[in-house]
């Protein structure tokens, strides 16, 4: 059974010690809390020590998540329900508005965990970003199933 994997990306509007900042990682961490007590979290990828990739990089203090869930379904009730839905609510308070081009994530399917890395995950939102949503890398606005058919997330 596939499962699926989120890439997000931002650039915060302070540095990572400023109290703003500081607010951000505090609802990070109780978001992802949320998200280990769902049981639907398979996976969290730590980015420490990973190479920021130029386009992560801005006038702003980039920060990167790498997740895999067990369905797609359950990644989209979690994104847009509960501690995340507020997060997002508040996301112009700590994140840099995206350019044109810059988006905040991309999803895709997997067979395996050992198949996701931050390699994988920066190839896929550079297809993203130049071929837009396809069933090798998608958002929620245009929604592929594990089969690559467009998928309606009910």
């Amino acid at each position: 059974m596939a499962h699926v994997s989120i890439y997000t990306v931002g650039r915060l509007n302070y540095p990572y010690d400023h109290p703003e900042s500081r607010a951000f990682f505090e609802m990070g961490y109780k978001v992802m809390r949320q998200a280990s007590v769902s049981g639907q979290l398979i996976e969290e990828f730590s980015s420490d020590g990973v190479l920021i990739p130029n386009e992560a990089k801005g006038k702003g203090y980039p920060v990167l998540t790498l997740t895999v869930w067990k369905s797609l379904e359950s990644l989209y009730r979690f994104t847009y329900s509960g501690k995340h839905s507020q997060a997002l609510r508040n996301r112009s308070r700590w994140v840099e508005p995206y350019q044109e081009k810059h988006l905040s994530y991309v999803v895709w399917w997997t067979e395996s965990v050992k198949d996701v890395s931050w390699e994988e995950a920066f190839k896929r939102y550079n297809y993203y970003i130049q071929h837009g949503s396809t069933p090798f890398a998608f958002d929620f606005k245009r929604v592929f199933d594990e089969n690559g058919e467009t998928f309606l997330i009910q």
